[in-house]
């Protein structure tokens, strides 16, 4: 049976939310003044045609400006950085001081598994992004907002990844956390044993906890921000309450909200919830 994946997106009217227009777009790498705003769509970082990211930098940016790097969901299958533009939007508004990095990722399929091959498409973002933070005019300081593949992926890297503690932040949005947890491993979700069967037919266990952010966080996290859905029926709640507790247990800063009555994305009062806790949280650990 063919997957039908429903994106997490973020469309709610915020006032002038794609009002936008006033910043004049440059696409001209020459002309990078850090006065000025720009922007350059797919930007290439790697030799694939999904190795693209697009990149938006704030006027009047300096070497402490801070880097939003959003990541979409697909099942690790599918989707675009087009499915996160909303909140890109919602970013522009609210923290016009801010650049913004939108990604796309290689696509995993029966030759190539999501780990560590996606991980290692977002290392090389990073590295673009530290390697040209003079040329871009940012910092090194790096938040990840992700939706649910991509939320995986983004707190994988940062639990795992983050050698050079970059990451001043993470938010899952209905990440994947755990792929040892028995509500995986024992589940009858013909759409959801699609998404698995990724990692392999029969993986081994000391993959699966390599490729899980709950097998990997520790101590020196970056603060996180998770939501979810009670009533998802691909992300069991354990995902995002384990990883709760394994957060509260090694002291990492975190918030976590289960929304009991919403599946794999909302809408309404509880999309507006959301937006107002990962807009304060950003406040506090990305200024």
């Amino acid at each position: 049976m063919k997957l039908v994946f429903k994106f997490f997106c973020l469309f709610f009217i915020v006032g002038c939310v794609l009002n936008c227009s006033s910043d004049a777009s440059n696409n001209n790498e020459d002309e990078l003044n850090p006065a000025v705003y720009y922007e350059a769509l797919n930007l290439s970082y790697g030799n694939e045609n999904r190795q693209k990211f697009d990149l938006y930098l704030p006027a009047n940016r300096n070497l402490n400006t801070k880097t939003i790097i959003l990541v979409h969901g697909g099942g690790w299958i599918a989707g675009d950085k087009s499915d996160m533009n909303a909140i890109k939007d919602l970013i522009r508004i609210d923290f016009p001081n801010h650049a913004i990095v939108n990604i796309n990722y290689r696509y995993a399929n029966e030759e190539n598994k999501p780990y560590p091959m996606q991980t290692d498409d977002i290392t090389s973002v990073i590295n673009h992004l530290k390697s040209n933070k003079a040329t871009y005019t940012i910092s090194d300081n790096f938040g990840f907002i992700g939706a649910s593949a991509g939320a995986h992926l983004s707190l994988l890297w940062s639990y795992a990844l983050d050698t050079d503690n970059n990451i001043d932040m993470v938010c899952s949005i209905v990440g994947p956390t755990n792929l040892t947890d028995p509500e995986y491993l024992n589940n009858t979700n013909e759409d959801l044993q699609q998404l698995l069967v990724l990692f392999g037919e029969f993986p081994e266990t000391s993959y699966l906890e390599e490729a899980s952010p709950l097998h990997q966080v520790t101590a020196d996290a970056s603060p996180s921000i998770l939501f979810y859905g009670g009533k998802d029926p691909l992300i069991p709640t354990s995902q995002g309450i384990d990883l709760k507790n394994k957060l509260a247990d090694l002291n990492v800063v975190h918030e976590f909200t289960l929304y009991e009555n919403e599946a794999h994305g909302w809408e309404g009062l509880a999309l507006l919830d959301t937006w107002l806790k990962l807009k304060a949280f950003i406040q506090t650990h990305l200024n």
